[in-house]
């Protein structure tokens, strides 16, 4: 099926549809991340080819033009100031002190090891009415021994956590850490042979590793009645959908397929 699929893939294409099979299929569309960027890594399409054949140190014109001096960027300090973005000494310094011993052994990160899976640090809201100007960060991690969704409010200047909440069904975005271990366990699982298969076809190599992949990923929630049962549990499990490409060359569909990180398993979905 995946060679009937790619040898109509250009009309499909351009009619604006994609073609799902029950293997991963090659097509060459724009995806989240990609706009403005063609397929060999440029960022201006065939602009970007034409400026980058004019010869060094020549303008348009063929006049020689002094070479442009990089500014460094200012050193950051240990310590912000009001509403200024977290360092990231401060990040640090927040995440230690939201997972201390206690917490570190009672969690587990999306690899099944001890400790959470963290996901974000930002700047918490000013307390409010509060006269002082102590900063405060907010660390998000989740807890995938109970799938649950913690922000731990962390006040920097004291040194203490001054808030704590869990949630359940609750799913922000994957983290970069997450989307790999997606797709690893996806090129590891049987349904991950259409995705080996067309890497295989695009680059001539064998596909072992994420790091092979332009990854990005979204949540995948459970929809009543629009899916195999196997899925029922997303939304209070993390799933995910991943948008795959060949660094360098195509993308490869596999939205079709979801990758419970919860329960560690890949689950096709009705098409």
């Amino acid at each position: 099926m995946r060679e009937t699929v790619r040898r109509h893939l250009g009309k499909v294409v351009a009619g604006t549809a994609i073609a799902v099979a029950s293997t991963a299929v090659m097509v060459g569309i724009t995806l989240p991340g990609t706009a403005g960027a063609d397929d060999t890594g440029t960022k201006a399409g065939a602009g970007g080819q034409a400026a980058a054949a004019q010869p060094l140190g020549q303008d348009e014109q063929g006049n020689a033009v002094a070479p442009g001096v990089a500014e460094e960027a200012p050193a950051e300090g240990d310590q912000g100031r009001g509403s200024d973005p977290l360092t990231d000494d401060e990040m640090a310094r927040a995440q230690k002190l939201a997972v201390n011993r206690q917490t570190f052994a009672a969690t587990e990160d999306v690899e099944g090891e001890r400790g959470p899976q963290q996901l974000t640090v930002d700047l918490a809201e000013p307390e409010s009415g509060a006269a002082g100007t102590s900063r405060r960060a907010d660390v998000t991690y989740y807890d995938y021994q109970d799938d649950t969704l913690v922000t731990k409010t962390v006040d920097l200047d004291s040194g203490k956590v001054v808030d704590t909440v869990s949630r359940q069904g609750v799913q922000p975005a994957p983290s970069r850490a997450e989307t790999a271990e997606a797709a690893s366990l996806l090129i590891a699982d049987p349904l991950g042979a259409g995705l080996k298969a067309d890497y295989k076809d695009a680059t001539g190599k064998e596909l072992t590793s994420p790091s092979q992949l332009k990854l990005s990923g979204g949540i995948h929630e459970s929809v009543p009645g629009a899916q195999p049962a196997a899925l029922d549990s997303c939304g209070v499990h993390r799933c995910v959908r991943l948008f795959t490409k060949v660094k360098n060359g195509p993308w490869i569909d596999t939205r079709y397929l979801v990758i419970d990180l919860s329960a560690r398993k890949v689950v096709e979905l009705d098409h």
